[in-house]
């Protein structure tokens, strides 16, 4: 998992959306920005939180690396995005996790509500494709270099 001969390590980013167009356009930027890190995709918040916290349990519980960063989509298939960062905060494995929602709504009710219940920040998505590879590089540039996040944790909670 070396991102260089320093011993850097990559960095792990879950992308928790649905839409396959989406999706696709943030592996294309993040490829083009975020070069020796690691992006995951979860299609909905269920498969979110079974990376997360491995609610299945079993012999692989809490095998997997805990992200350095969540960017969450609002509008997801069964649970919303909503209840996943309500989720992520209620439990103790993952609470401080950084979660940024990147959403295509800038309706004020979604911006608040998603700040009450814990967000770290909230950026309505770009149409351009170049604007988006934009916001990528420094959304990675500041939650993946600059900021301190708290540190790698495994209690098993």
């Amino acid at each position: 998992m070396e991102k260089n001969r320093f011993n850097i390590m990559e960095k792990i980013v879950l992308l928790i959306e649905d839409n396959p167009d989406d999706v696709l356009l943030t592996r294309l930027a993040f490829k083009q920005s975020r070069s020796g890190d690691k992006l995951i995709v979860a299609r909905d918040g269920e498969e979110a939180l079974d990376y997360l916290i491995c609610a299945g349990g079993g012999v692989n519980s809490y095998l997997q690396e805990i992200p350095a960063l969540v960017l969450l989509d609002l509008k997801l298939p069964g649970m919303d995005g909503l209840e996943v960062l309500r989720q992520i905060r209620e439990h103790p494995r993952i609470c401080l996790l950084p979660v940024v929602i990147l959403s295509s709504s800038s309706e004020q009710q979604d911006i608040i509500c998603s700040y009450q219940l814990g967000a770290n920040s909230y950026i309505c998505k770009p149409v351009d494709f170049n604007h988006f590879t934009q916001l990528l590089v420094q959304l990675g540039s500041y939650w993946l270099e600059i900021n301190q996040g708290p540190p790698a944790y495994r209690t098993g909670a």
